[in-house]
């Protein structure tokens, strides 16, 4: 991916949906950066089973907190999805190591994280009303190919004339 955006789970709690991000992670080239505390061991078993035989191929880091990963990542704009902006995902125009930060299932972000000045902005996956939330490997899904597609899909195998 020549124009690579880096996926931040903030305490992740179920081990499917980062095992599914690992698997995004090594089919885009999406770096994956999760900060801890996590809501499950890394060897569980669920993330083994949703991470299939991807999980050596995709780019994981695990820090030990936001600020661990904040250090390691900025300087880099930080766009934090939220069900409570009003900003679209796809009004940004993405660049190349912005970081897309996602909140623990089931709570998301909590305020003083959205409320953090080093969060560029904060962002919205549209959805129906009176909707809580979409599964966070899905919403990570959709956000990294939208910076992909911005970005002509560089790097990957042509499958349009197939």
């Amino acid at each position: 991916m020549s124009c690579p955006v880096r996926i931040l789970f903030h305490q992740p709690r179920i081990a499917g949906n980062t095992g599914n991000a690992m698997r995004l992670s090594a089919l885009t080239g999406a770096e994956l950066h999760l900060a801890r505390p996590l809501g499950f061991d890394l060897e569980d078993a669920k993330l083994r089973r949703a991470g299939l035989d991807y999980r050596d191929l995709a780019l994981v880091t695990v820090h030990d907190s936001l600020e661990d990963a904040y250090a390691a990542l900025l300087p880099a704009r930080v766009f934090a999805f939220t069900a409570h902006a009003s900003v679209r995902y796809t009004d940004i125009r993405y660049e190349p190591g912005d970081v897309l930060l996602f909140g623990p299932e089931p709570t998301g972000l909590d305020a003083d994280v959205l409320a953090d000045p080093r969060v560029t902005e904060r962002i919205v996956l549209p959805m129906l009303p009176d909707r809580r939330s979409l599964n966070l490997a899905n919403a990570a899904a959709i956000a990294v190919y939208e910076a992909w597609r911005q970005c002509g899909f560089a790097g990957a195998v042509d499958t349009s004339g197939a």
